[in-house]
């Protein structure tokens, strides 16, 4: 996806009081850092930010003082029981530098009839150009039978992207759902039910 602008303003204050501040006037403190560079202290738009953030691993063109920095999301802060957001750290990039990102996993297709899936690795880590991050990695089970697994090194990663996580990490298995009780134990207790019944 293309780079998100975002207009920061410099941060002079700080402390929780400050930063309760900067969140009453509808804006995020953030921390842009990265390239041997001093870590600047800013303030970003809060709604903007926010609506950008919904996008894994977008990537930023962040203006400062008419300069633009690119940079991507390394951590975010949320209030836990609100989930707002508290304060950004943002990684500073350079075109054509590679980094290290974690991308969500999305499972597509179906698997074979009977069958259930379960998804042991939510996201998988991966090296990228930082101006080319996969928002998202689409694994396919269509057709998978009971019993099969895709391991990190079967998927199948997007132009540029090598993985860094374990190969043999298990991403998705397919099996067959666990019934409850078996046919035979259904069959014993509809049998003992009407027992019972006469038994009152």
């Amino acid at each position: 996806m293309s780079e998100i602008k975002l207009v920061a303003e410099a941060r002079t204050e700080f402390g929780k009081g400050a930063a309760r501040r900067v969140r009453r006037a509808g804006k995020i403190p953030a921390v842009l850092y990265g390239h041997g560079s001093d870590p600047l202290h800013v303030t970003l738009p809060g709604h903007e930010t926010m609506m950008a953030l919904k996008h894994s691993n977008a990537l930023f063109s962040i203006e400062l003082d008419g300069k633009a920095q690119l940079a991507i999301t390394k951590d975010v802060q949320r209030e836990p029981v609100r989930n707002v957001i508290e304060h950004v750290d943002l990684l500073i990039v350079k075109k054509g530098e590679k980094v290290a990102v974690d991308v969500p996993v999305v499972v597509t297709g179906e698997s074979a009839p009977g069958t259930i899936h379960l998804v042991d690795l939510q996201t998988l880590a991966v090296e990228a150009e930082a101006t080319h991050l996969p928002e998202s990695i689409e694994v396919s089970i269509e057709g998978l039978e009971a019993g099969s697994q895709i391991l990190a090194g079967d998927v199948v990663l997007p132009k540029g992207a090598t993985l860094t996580a374990d190969a043999e990490l298990l991403v998705v298995s397919v099996t067959e759902p666990q019934a409850e009780a078996t046919e035979d134990e259904a069959a014993e207790a509809a049998e003992e039910a009407p027992a019972e019944a006469a038994a009152e």
